[in-house]
């Protein structure tokens, strides 16, 4: 070694570059400035990835394989600090941004959170998460773990923008899960078309026939006549109806969360409080389903609402209104016990598919949209009109017909 040599050396010789530290200790450190200024250090007991950890001591990356993606982060201008968060962490950070949500949403947000949880990728550092890898484990959870298209929807309604925020705080350098989900997995969710009018009347002339389903055949009907969201039926109570006028004040939504705590929530947009008039049939319909409800020695309250019409008298926890679950598995309750009597099998039939049914009935019979948005209780016009661009040939052929044209 030259008498003149001012280089920095550690132990066995070797120059240190600049920032670069051995302790007393034998251990190394390197210290440089992030993305915001701050002083950072990282530490090892190897300089380069040929040393050998001392015995007892926790084995690291050699300091300068942990220097090379420092540079490498902050030359792309990413923070290489912060992408040591886990995908967990990194959701539960971006979730701890959302305020003013509905319960129904931050339900999902929390039952999305439990699921990554319970798995490996999860704890993935977000720096270490790539394309490949937010496909795979998504790929994963459909074929592996069984999970729906839907529950895995929720997630990645989770993940994305998540990660989209850790790549706006300059923590990674590419968002990983921006991608059509619809690209990688099998989309094995129920289509909510409508059903034909032929398939309504063979549903509801079985229920009013059935022994057991005979007792849901009135609101099943209301929901088909009326196009009413499910928990918006739940909600209803007798003195929403007004028999004279023959009117329907929709002004609430009936929903429940962890521990069955029910709780009267207000309709998502000011377009869902509405007043709908009473066809004939759904006046006769409601009128039979009030004047049989067997009256409680104790009316269930929600929020301070009493006098629900639809209620569950075998309900595990005591009398309280229905709920949205419920209808749903009667109904496909209901479609099973039909399949297996009958040859002509039903669809898939859902309240929501009520719904849509309802929707575009109205749209083949000549309703202006408007009109239709109304009752639908649609804050977008576009989603009203999406029912009329999926009518069909048959429906043109015989508007054409009508106006003479074919």
């Amino acid at each position: 070694m030259a008498k003149n040599d001012k280089k920095r050396r550690d132990k066995k010789g070797r120059i240190l570059d600049t920032n670069e530290i051995q302790k007393k200790d034998g251990s190394y450190e390197y210290r440089y400035i992030d993305m915001s200024g701050e002083k950072r250090s990282i530490y090892s007991w190897r300089l380069v990835a040929s040393d050998k950890t001392p015995p007892g001591k926790k084995d690291k990356p050699a300091l300068r394989d942990m220097e090379k993606e420092i540079k490498k982060a902050l030359f792309k201008g990413v923070d290489p600090y912060g992408g040591n968060l886990t995908v967990v962490e990194l959701c539960e950070r971006y979730l701890s941004t959302l305020v003013g949500l509905r319960e129904t949403t931050k339900s999902c947000h929390r039952t999305a959170l439990n699921l990554l949880k319970k798995e490996s990728f999860g704890y993935k550092k977000i720096r270490d998460v790539h394309v490949s890898d937010a496909k795979l484990f998504l790929i994963k959870l459909q074929k592996v773990n069984g999970k729906k298209y839907h529950s895995i929807h929720i997630l990645r309604g989770v993940l994305r923008p998540a990660f989209q925020m850790a790549y706006e705080d300059d923590l990674i350098i590419k968002n990983p899960f921006d991608w059509p989900l619809a690209n990688v997995l099998i989309d094995d969710s129920h289509t909510r078309d409508a059903i034909s009018r032929e398939m309504e009347r063979k549903f509801l002339k079985f229920v009013k026939e059935d022994e057991h389903f005979s007792q849901y055949y009135d609101g099943m009907f209301f929901l088909f006549k009326t196009g009413v969201r499910i928990s918006e039926l739940c909600a209803l109570t007798i003195s929403d109806i007004n028999f004279k006028k023959r009117e329907i004040k929709i002004t609430k939504q009936l929903q429940y969360k962890r521990g069955g705590i029910l709780y009267i929530q207000a309709p998502k947009t000011k377009s869902g409080i509405r007043t709908l008039p009473m066809s004939q049939e759904v006046n006769k319909s409601l009128k039979h389903d009030v004047s049989s409800r067997i009256k409680p020695a104790i009316e269930p309250v929600v929020d301070g609402y009493t006098g629900f019409i639809w209620l569950n008298y075998r309900a595990k926890k005591g009398l309280r209104p229905t709920l949205g679950y419920e209808w749903n598995k009667w109904f496909n309750n209901a479609v099973e016990k039909h399949n297996n009597i009958y040859k002509l099998q039903l669809p898939h039939i859902t309240p929501h598919i009520c719904r849509h049914t309802y929707c575009s009935n109205m749209a083949k019979s000549g309703m202006y949209p408007k009109v239709l948005q109304y009752l639908m209780g649609h804050a977008d016009i576009g989603v009203t009109m999406n029912t009329y661009t999926h009518l069909g040939i048959e429906v043109a052929r015989e508007e054409l017909m009508r106006l003479g044209s074919v």
